[in-house]
């Protein structure tokens, strides 16, 4: 009872992760976040673990995805984010996507309810006391700017930052579903799917021409005094993808592969707009893949010339803001402990993740690095060959600055990929050489299967054959 708590700021989705894992280690908690006493650009609630951009965790196949093996791990390790994802899941095809008000209630009130933790409604202004002894800064992409000040100062060095997108949110009963059809990829059934989980808007060739010339011409929000600020390239706004070539979308967020006109079956669309269930009332439906900084008017105009969204009534309009994160490569050691500042950690996306997984993850390895030090132990890092382990290397010292990358920009935002795990071979299989497509599946299932086995020794749980996971 006399144990000092660790402090955490940031009631974002790794804020919420890493106070629920101190916590749940016997640890106390004091979770800072200043909403509603301040608000943000892109935050509408004050409610914790709020996702501001899209609705899905992104795939939930853990034998041959990244991020689905993420989800994997953190589950393994009582993730309170995976937990209410879960719980909280709307059809998504094979990706876990979420009712975001459901998910963000769902966290709020379990950490609420948690004997040792207390949420205070404050903004920190500045870094955290001295007395504090161990904290946490969880303050995301948003952070203010009087902390995100105090950090450069701390840290010598300019905060880097790069530009995210959101999406825009439209209401189910204003989509023509005599012109649209519901079918998920190439009939994919994921988790608590059918199949028939996405509203499908087609276009033909010359709908899709002058779809993409309006977005080109388009009137765009203008940030002149972030220029040279660059975009987050896995969170492209869609009218900066059609400026990259006429055919970009169709290969891209608008690919016309694996669907099927329920309307018309024998003829092809040249491109498709995707919409997925935001709610789990299914009564709101996001634009996949149409982040944007189109004006708000332009993007009435011009969504309303899609198929099927001709009378559209947007519950959310697309914007653009401002992500906040440090060099973590120089800045943090191996368990994201500031290394001119013991006993200060950071997590989320702040440390140059990105994604909501990915930032919750890391705020999961804050948390219990954190309490392990106020229980006496030190900090158990996860092995490289598991997702955490893979993520957690690449943040604090997977990256190498090459001559010909110099400066602050050369560490950039990554969300969790194969490329960052140590290599596995496939395994042989007697009489078959495997090739191409299907080595590196194997390849993919091996990294997998390892990680896995090497994530359940490391939380001390028993072993497990893959086909239980």
């Amino acid at each position: 009872m006399n144990m000092k708590p660790i402090h955490i700021i940031g009631g974002g989705l790794a804020g919420s992760e890493a106070a629920w894992q101190a916590a749940e280690a016997g640890v106390p908690v004091i979770l800072h976040e200043m909403r509603p006493v301040r608000g943000t650009e892109a935050h509408k609630t004050e409610g914790l673990a709020e996702l501001v951009c899209s609705n899905s965790f992104r795939s939930d196949d853990a034998q041959n995805n990244a991020v689905g093996l993420l989800h994997a791990e953190m589950r393994l390790a009582g993730s309170l984010i995976m937990a209410s994802g879960d719980a909280n899941q709307v059809p998504a095809g094979g990706a876990l996507a979420v009712d975001r008000d459901g998910f963000s209630a769902a966290v709020t009130a379990r950490l609420e309810a948690h004997p040792l933790i207390t949420i205070v409604r404050e903004e920190v202004s500045g870094l955290p006391p001295a007395d504090w002894d161990k904290a946490i800064i969880a303050t995301g992409p948003l952070t203010a700017p009087s902390l995100a000040e105090a950090i450069a100062a701390e840290t010598g060095a300019d905060a880097l930052a790069f530009f995210d997108a959101i999406a825009p949110i439209i209401h189910f009963d204003s989509i023509d579903m005599d012109i649209c059809w519901f079918q998920s990829r190439y009939d994919k059934v994921g988790p608590g799917g059918t199949g028939k989980d996405y509203i499908n808007c087609p276009m033909d060739k010359a709908q899709y021409e002058a779809f993409v010339g309006a977005l080109i011409e388009g009137q765009k929000t203008e940030f002149k005094e972030w220029e040279g600020t660059p975009y987050f390239d896995g969170c492209l706004p869609i009218e900066v993808m059609s400026e990259r070539g006429p055919e970009t979308l169709r290969h891209g967020p608008m690919k016309p592969m694996g669907l099927t006109n329920a309307h018309n079956p024998t003829v092809k669309a040249y491109a498709v707009v995707q919409l997925r269930q935001d709610n789990a009332l299914g009564t709101l439906y996001n634009m996949v893949g149409f982040q944007t900084k189109l004006k708000h008017a332009e993007q009435v105009r011009i969504f309303r010339t899609i198929p099927g969204l001709e009378n559209a009534e947007f519950a959310r309009l697309g914007g653009l803001h401002r992500n906040t994160y440090i060099n973590s490569p120089t800045l943090l050691d191996g368990s994201l402990q500031l290394k001119s500042r013991p006993g200060l950690r950071f997590a989320g996306q702040i440390t140059g993740c990105e994604g909501y997984v990915e930032s919750a993850a890391i705020g999961l390895l804050a948390g219990r690095f954190a309490a392990a030090e106020c229980l006496g132990k030190a900090a158990d890092l996860p092995p490289s060959t598991t997702a955490f382990g893979a993520l957690l290397g690449h943040i604090t010292g997977g990256h190498i600055v090459s001559d010909d990358e110099p400066g602050k920009r050369s560490f950039q935002p990554m969300n969790i990929n194969f490329g960052l795990f140590p290599p596995a071979e496939a395994p042989k299989v007697e009489g078959k050489r495997l090739r191409g497509k299907e080595k590196t599946h194997a390849k993919r299932r091996a990294i997998t299967a390892r990680a896995l086995a090497d994530c359940r020794s490391w939380l001390g749980l028993p072993a497990m054959k893959q086909a239980a996971e």
